[in-house]
């Protein structure tokens, strides 16, 4: 988005192509950013804004997939498929009168699973576009028809269906994001065992006022406060079996949403398990004020195991104390997973790009002239670094556009 923005206003044109059915990516889900603690929506709120201004030159396809790419720097051709959203855009005004009719519940995506959501829903309160859209596979079609009937202006299609669009652009800016790694794939701490046991995208969720729980940081299992939560550190990462790699952000993640916790219950307790905790540059004050609440237990060593307590959906985490010379087991009621960042890049190329992924699957410097690589795609980054970086690619290849 960031790159889109500043690349529109040096005056290039710019189709911004987003597989969702709306703008701001995992950040628009965030609770706060650190190391100052404010909502996401005070820096996308202005971002959208300077989308408004540069309609001319930006144009947005949502639920949109590039389904290959041909050419060379300064002629590339971009096919692109623009899946059926069901709700004419241009007419849905956002009223909310077809979401109570729908019969259909299914699980929320943006609440990853959490709580349900309609077949047609808003995505979320501060969508951007705020328009509906409706799940064709969930939806029961013409034998249901209910919203289709309360729509004031007309705007719901079930019939609507897929087409393709053709563009021709000098320049291609990668900036496809990140996803949790999936903490099922270790199974001794119990994600997907026991409902207690989340990530840390999911106490974003959590914490956040247009959550589930409405902010209310409390048990998936039955409701109750969440006073006693661990942090795991290092879920997942640096670990030869799952991701080799650190990714950077975790450590400031756990310790920002011990804050939230802290906050919201001041007689709870935060433990967090680390190998070791990065905060490092700026980061640093952050760290050692949030080191000064005793309320936050830093316990230095692995955790070897996650286990819930017979007839009850309480947990104990098992871990070597480091410092201490000694095992520990620690009662909490919930546990929060600090899950590495994976490329969403790793799994599905870019037809027709043939790009060039190290290891890990991060994309590589240097890739064939007029395509450039930003945010993580190209390596684990936070959200400050990363628009830092969409802006670094939208210099790039607007300078790449004059050579070309």
């Amino acid at each position: 988005m960031t790159a889109a923005i500043e690349a529109q206003e040096t005056g290039h044109d710019v189709f911004l192509v987003e597989k969702e059915a709306y703008i701001g990516g995992r950040v628009a889900g965030f609770h706060r950013y650190f190391p100052k603690l404010c909502p996401p929506y005070c820096g996308l709120e202005i971002n959208f804004r300077r989308i408004r201004s540069g309609h001319r030159y930006l144009k947005l396809f949502t639920q949109a997939e590039v389904e290959n790419v041909s050419g060379r720097a300064g002629n590339f051709n971009v096919s692109i498929r623009l899946n059926p959203r069901y709700v004419h855009a241009d007419r849905c005004t956002a009223c909310g009168q077809c979401s109570p009719v729908c019969p259909v519940d299914m699980p929320s995506s943006f609440n990853y699973g959490m709580d349900t959501t309609k077949a047609i829903y808003l995505p979320h309160e501060m969508a951007f576009p705020m328009k509906y859209v409706l799940d064709g596979d969930a939806c029961l079609g013409d034998t249901c028809n209910k919203c289709v009937e309360v729509c004031p202006t007309e705007a719901i299609d079930l019939h609507m269906t897929s087409r393709k669009m053709d563009l021709t652009v000098g320049s291609i800016i990668v900036a496809t994001g990140w996803s949790p790694y999936d903490a099922s794939k270790i199974d001794f701490l119990g994600f997907g065992q026991y409902p207690n046991v989340i990530n840390n995208v999911m106490m974003e969720r959590l914490a956040s006022s247009n959550g589930p729980t409405k902010g209310d940081i409390v048990r998936p299992s039955d409701g109750k406060a969440a006073k006693r939560v661990a942090f795991v550190q290092c879920a997942g990462s640096r670990d030869v079996n799952h991701l080799p790699y650190c990714s950077a952000i975790c450590c400031l993640s756990s310790l920002k949403e011990a804050t939230y916790l802290r906050e919201q219950y001041p007689d709870s307790q935060a433990y967090i398990f680390y190998i070791d905790l990065r905060a490092t540059g700026s980061y640093t004050d952050f760290f050692r004020r949030i080191e000064k609440d005793e309320g936050v237990v830093l316990v230095k060593g692995k955790v070897a195991g996650i286990e819930q307590v017979p007839d009850s959906h309480d947990l104990i985490v098992e871990a070597d104390d480091m410092l201490g010379g000694r095992k520990v087991r620690v009662p909490v009621d919930m546990v929060v997973l600090a899950t590495g960042m994976v490329p969403n890049f790793a799994e599905k190329q870019i037809p027709g790009l043939d790009l060039k992924r190290d290891e890990y699957g991060f994309a590589l410097e240097g890739q064939p002239e007029g395509v450039y690589i930003s945010g993580v795609t190209r390596r684990p980054m936070d959200v400050v670094s990363s628009v830092r970086d969409g802006t670094g690619a939208a210099l790039k290849a607007a300078a790449g556009m004059g050579r070309s």
